[in-house]
C-alpha cells in the first residue's frame, strides 16, 4: 500500500489533514488491500458491507443489472474513485448495485464505522474527515441528479443531447472526450446501442455535432 500513499494523501477525502493524521486514520480504519482481475465482482447487489472502497489502480464500474444480464451503468471509477460509502455507513443496508472490475485493479477497503467513530488515535481530527466525506457524498448526489436529468428525457436523441451538453459544460469546452465506449454509453443512458448509434449518425449529418470514437465536438448555432 505504500506505493499508493501519495494518491491517498492528495485525495479530497483527506483534505486539510496532515500526513501523520492520515496515517493514524488509515491504521484506525482496518485497511484491507484487494486485487481483482478484469470482470471480477468486488461487491454484488444483495450483499451488505461495512467497507467503502477506494480505487488505487485500474478501472471499476458501479452497475445495476437484472436477472437477464442487462446493465445500467451508474458510474465509472478510475484511481481515486470511491464506492459503497453510503451503504457502509448504514448498518445492515443491502446493496442495490454491484461493483465490477473493468480491468485488473487494486482496491483499498476501509471500515466506515471505524472511520467515523472517535478513537484515541484520531478523535481530534475526525470532524475534518467527516466534513470531507459529506462533501464527497454531496458531489455523488449531484452526479446522480445529472443522470436522472438525462434519463428523464423521452427519446434516445434527447438523452444523448442532454448528456453531451452536460459533459461540454462540465469540461468547459465543446470539444471533449467521454469516459464511455458505445456500449457503456448506451448502458449509462438506458437505451439500445443500435438505436443510439442511429441517432448519433443523424445528429452528425444534421451538423449538430461531430465525433470519432469517444471524442465529441458540439457545434454552436452560429456554426450551423
Amino acid at each position: 500500500m505504500n506505493n499508493f500513499i501519495d494518491l491517498l494523501k492528495c485525495h479530497p477525502l483527506f483534505q486539510d489533514l496532515t500526513p501523520s493524521e492520515i496515517d493514524a486514520i488509515l491504521k484506525c480504519a482496518a485497511p484491507v488491500l484487494a486485487a481483482k482481475k478484469s470482470g471480477e465482482y468486488i461487491l454484488q447487489a444483495g450483499e451488505s458491507t461495512e467497507n467503502m472502497g477506494f480505487v488505487l489502480s485500474g478501472t471499476v464500474m458501479v452497475i445495476q443489472e437484472d436477472l437477464w444480464g442487462r446493465r445500467n451503468i451508474m458510474s465509472q471509477l478510475t484511481p481515486g474513485g470511491i464506492f459503497s460509502e453510503p451503504f457502509a455507513a448504514v448498518p445492515g443496508a443491502v446493496l442495490n448495485v454491484s461493483v465490477v472490475a473493468m480491468e485488473d485493479c487494486e482496491i483499498l477497503l476501509l471500515n466506515v464505522h471505524r472511520l467515523l467513530s472517535g478513537c484515541s488515535l484520531s478523535c481530534d481530527f475526525h470532524s475534518k474527515l467527516i466534513r470531507n466525506l459529506v462533501t464527497l457524498l454531496a458531489e455523488k448526489a449531484l452526479a446522480f441528479n445529472d443522470k436522472i436529468t438525462h434519463l428523464s428525457k423521452r427519446t434516445t436523441r434527447e438523452k444523448l443531447l442532454s448528456y453531451l451538453s452536460a459533459e461540454a459544460l462540465r469540461q468547459g469546452s465543446r470539444s471533449f472526450d467521454i469516459a464511455f465506449n458505445r456500449q457503456q454509453l448506451a448502458d449509462y443512458l438506458c437505451v439500445e446501442r443500435s438505436a443510439m448509434s442511429v441517432e448519433l449518425s443523424k445528429l452528425q449529418k444534421e451538423g449538430l455535432l461531430s465525433y470519432h470514437k469517444n471524442h465529441f465536438k458540439l457545434k454552436a448555432l452560429a456554426e450551423l
